[in-house]
């Protein structure tokens, strides 16, 4: 599967990162100060031979790199990104890791409760995925092996997967006071026992949530005006705080005519109870606030 590199500024101006849509590297993250260091990456190799490269980090889903201060990320960035990409799409180790079993850490699991009382939130100390994943019933599952799993339970009604935590959201025939623990006794198991959720060479369906019902825009790539604006708004400012309640809000669409934004809800904020009122005094407020007299109402629809 190819991978997309979208390049990604950091609080440090003198490092730019790389990430690629799969993970890169399984048991551990790298940093190379040279040359000499980077024996064991040929795309280190490679860039140090770029006479403005610094450092080299390698970790989970990126490159990242420090520069000196020769020249200015704007000159060099897109070059970087295809020699990257290219390098990745090829096909070669990106680091040859060590045949010695590498150091077990152990993983840890807790649940949170989210507002939606249906939903509850397993949080890994692990990243467990790099894009969002909603599954609705077992059919969605065939490539991701732990949500097809977690539906074998008779109580599991829907999973979604996001960063380093599960929602999973039950049928009223079970309390969550006689079923959480063992959820997560048997989510941290399989975590432990597996390196990956989604296998790289399998992960494109799943990964890209190919599903006609969750076709939904995940970036502002191909967005313009006030519908790049309000995706912007949302990845900033509301994202990570429903991601914190274990759910995601997703931009669809801005009509321009009615002023009307449609957003989708997944996770523990699809079908919660409390979803319309943290829309309307929340989301819709704040958009109204930042994009005056363009916004009339949000719209949501359960993902």
């Amino acid at each position: 599967m190819s991978n997309q590199i979208n390049i990604v500024k950091t609080s440090d101006e003198s490092i730019l990162k790389f990430e690629a849509e799969n993970f890169l590297v399984k048991h551990a993250s790298f940093e190379f100060k040279n040359i000499e260091e980077a024996k064991d990456s040929v795309l280190a190799q490679q860039l140090f031979h770029l006479p403005f490269v610094k450092t080299v980090y390698i970790a989970q889903n990126f490159v990242a790199i420090q520069k000196y201060n020769i020249i200015e990320w704007e000159d060099v960035q897109e070059e970087l990104a295809n020699q990257i990409q290219d390098f990745i799409n090829s096909g070669q180790n990106i680091v040859v890791e060590k045949s010695e079993q590498p150091k077990k850490i152990p993983v840890t699991v807790y649940a949170e409760s989210t507002p939606n009382p249906h939903v509850m939130k397993f949080a890994a100390n692990k990243k467990l995925v790099l894009r969002p994943l909603e599954f609705k019933n077992i059919d969605d599952t065939s490539e991701v092996e732990l949500a097809q799993k977690l539906f074998h339970f008779p109580f599991v009604k829907e999973v979604y997967m996001d960063d380093n935590f599960i929602s999973v959201q039950k049928y009223d025939m079970a309390e969550w006071d006689d079923i959480t623990m063992e959820l997560r006794e048997f989510i941290r198991s399989y975590l432990e026992k597996n390196a990956e959720l989604v296998k790289s060479t399998q992960s494109k369906n799943a990964q890209s949530n190919d599903k006609p019902s969750a076709q939904v825009n995940t970036t502002t790539e191909n967005l313009q005006g006030i519908s790049k604006q309000i995706s912007e708004i949302l990845e900033e400012y509301v994202k990570p705080a429903v991601a914190s309640d274990g759910g995601n809000i997703v931009f669809q669409s801005y009509d321009e005519d009615t002023q009307a934004v449609h957003v989708i809800l997944q996770g523990a904020c699809s079908g919660c109870p409390s979803s319309t009122m943290t829309l309307k005094n929340g989301i819709e407020n704040l958009l109204k606030d930042m994009l005056p007299q363009k916004i009339n109402e949000v719209v949501a629809i359960n993902g």
